[in-house]
Order: structure tokens, then sequence, then C-alpha cells
């Protein structure tokens, strides 16, 4: 079996309800994503739903797996770290690798005829979830609403956007833990500041919110660079730190352990691939610390969760990224449980990725999306 091609389409959709956090306050109501397609001489094809960040990196790495055995998996994604040693693995080419990367595993676990959890060695095919919103931009009313819809599906834990001062950021945690069921027994609540404060603000915030709620983990109090501060943040509020969603490399991983700068260890396939995230899993139990995967449209890192024993939970995000494709799996009394269908359960309609293709995003916040507040670390709130 020979790799034949990598086709790509990037479409442009809306989504069920705007979506955003502290550094995108007002929220996207469209998004642009990637389809990716790994060919093969035999028919068999590998789908990814992948970041559009790493578009053009794409011809470039397609390069070093076409004519190759996709079942020699681990030695072309060596090969494309190899081919991009100079410029690093780093921003659209670290992106572009976990979109083959994912397609790959994809292919890998269609070629042997099962479902990807099972390719991976997962004992069983489920993962605790927990609710996220991205819902910085939903008022206080649509907040309530979306995590009692998802309460009703047994979910027990919660994400907040927080950063928007202490006085809203309490408030709207009363609404949270309030709409997931809030007695003595839970619910599990998390806040995520996305790297928008600096570490004194950080632990300043903290400390107000756990006076009156008991928070699991903060998440991503400051930029992801900053080491000295992510550690003393963990130290100085009783919450875990946890971050690493937006890093790329397992050295990256190994510099936060080492350095004592995470408690819970995130891994983004969207970003890192599910070949890099299995790796840092990986070098995290042997720190012992738990591992979280983070949302990922079609649920398909559900597949990688199953298959770790030190995961502890993964993110669900409902928003209507679905416009063009199913996938396999459903919330099941706040368990994500996958399906049986061979790879990673994600068939694209064809026809509705016509209908949604683009050459360019054509909404502002589709394409700003993965922007920093222009006053992080200066102001503890955003600007009106």
């Amino acid at each position: 079996m020979k790799i034949t091609g990598v086709e790509t389409v990037l479409y442009e959709y809306e989504l069920s309800r705007p979506i955003g956090d502290v550094n995108i306050p007002t929220g996207m109501r469209r998004r642009a994503d990637l389809a990716v397609f790994v060919g093969t001489d035999e028919g068999v094809e590998g789908v990814a739903v992948a970041s559009r960040l790493g578009l053009a990196a794409i011809p470039m790495l397609s390069e070093a797996i076409i004519g190759e055995d996709p079942r020699r998996h681990r030695g072309l994604w060596e090969r494309m770290i190899r081919a991009t040693f100079k410029p690093g693995n780093e921003g659209a080419t670290a992106i572009g690798i976990a979109a083959i990367d994912n397609a790959l595993w994809d292919l890998r676990a269609k070629i042997a005829g099962v479902p990807l959890w099972q390719f991976f060695g997962a004992l069983e095919p489920r993962v605790t979830a927990y609710a996220s919103g991205l819902d910085g931009a939903l008022s206080d009313e649509e907040l309530r609403a979306y995590y009692e819809s998802m309460a009703s599906r047994g979910v027990r834990a919660g994400k907040l956007k927080v950063g928007f001062g202490v006085e809203t950021d309490l408030r709207r945690l009363a609404v949270m833990h309030e709409a997931l069921g809030g007695d003595g027994a839970g619910p599990a609540l998390l806040v995520d500041a996305n790297e928008f404060w600096s570490p004194k603000q950080a632990v300043r915030a903290m400390r107000a919110l756990e006076s009156e709620f008991d928070i699991a983990w903060c998440e991503e109090p400051v930029i992801r660079t900053d080491l000295d501060g992510l550690r003393d943040v963990s130290r100085a509020i009783n919450a875990a730190v946890a971050t690493g969603e937006n890093l790329k490399d397992v050295h990256q991983f190994a510099a936060l352990l080492r350095h004592g700068a995470v408690d819970v260890v995130q891994v983004n396939p969207n970003m890192a691939g599910l070949t890099t995230c299995l790796r840092a899993a990986e070098l995290a139990q042997a720190f012992d610390r738990p591992v979280s995967l983070m949302n990922s449209a079609g649920r398909y890192g559900a597949h990688l969760a199953a298959a770790l024993p030190h995961h502890t939970m993964m993110e669900v995000l409902e928003a209507g990224r679905d416009a063009t494709f199913s996938f396999d799996s459903t919330i099941i009394d706040g368990w994500i449980v996958l399906g049986d269908s061979p790879g990673a359960g994600i068939t694209f309609d064809r026809e509705a990725l016509a209908l949604h293709r683009v050459e360019t995003p054509g909404a502002l916040d589709a394409r700003l999306a993965a922007g920093r507040g222009l006053r992080a670390g200066v102001r503890e709130f955003p600007d009106e």
C-alpha cells in the first residue's frame, strides 16, 4: 500500500452559538477549519478535521509521505519532524504535521479494520467528559442554558472562561455551578484565563474566586512561555495549574514538567498531533501528572484519551462544529462513548464540504480567532 496524495479543503461555517474567551470577549459566530484527506493506491483514505493554521505547510510536508507505506507511520512522522529541523516544530509547520499525523492515525486504524481507540489499545471505549462552553460571549441566561443542557446528559464538571473582572467571574461561576446541579458533592469547577493574566494578577484573581468556590484547576493563568510564572501561580493557589494545550513539541512539555510549572498536563491533537500528544502523555505519567485532552471536532481525541491510564477528563464543546461531517460518538451519563466504526469515526459529507468551501476565511472573527488580547498581562480584564 502506498500513499498517493494529500488533499485539503478549507471550509467556513456558522456556529450554532457564539464562542469566545477573554481574548475575544465579543465572541465569534463563524469559524474556518480544514479537512485533510490522505489517499492510498488501495482506496483506503485517512481523514482529519484540522486547524486552518497549518494549511500553508501541508504541500511541503506531503512530499515526505507520498509514495510511502502509511503503516510506517512513526517513521513518516520522524521524517516530517527532521525535514523541518531548521525552522523548528513550530507555528504553521507544527500544525501541518499535526493535521497529517492525525489523518495517518485514522488511516492506520482503518487498514486494521478497528476503531482508533482499539488501535491505541484502550480497554474500553469511553472517557469522562467535562463541559466547556467557550462561554465568554454568553449572557448569564445563555450560560445557564448551556450548562443545564450538559448536566442533562450526566456531565458533572464544567469550565468557565474567566478574566472579565472578579465580580463578573464570581457571578458567572455561581451560574455555572447551579446549572450543573451544584451541591456538597460537586460539580467539579474549572476556570480558564487563556493566558491573559500576569502571575500576580492570576494569584490575586484566583484567591478571590477561591474564597467562594472550590476550584479544581485554573487553566493557562499566564502566558505559556512563562515557566517561572506558572510555577509561582501553582504554589500560591489551591487549584491545580493546567496548561500545555498550545504546545507542539515534546521538549516543551519536558521543560514544563522539569520546572514544576504544570499540575495537569493538557495535550491538544489539533496543535501537536496524536503522536506528540501520546509522547507528552507518557512523559507526564513519568512525573506522576494527570493528563487531559482538549476538545476536538468530532471528539476524535477521545480515542487517545481512552487509552491513557492517567487521563482525568476530556473537554467537550458543543457549538455546531460538525457542519461538514458526521462522527461516531455520543455523550451518555457524563461519558464520551466511542463507537465501533474503523478509524477515528469521522466521515465527511463531500456535498456539504463543497458548499462550505472557501479560498480564504471571509469573516473577520474566523481569521482572528487565535489572537491574544491587546492588553493581556497589563489589564486584569479586557477593554470594552
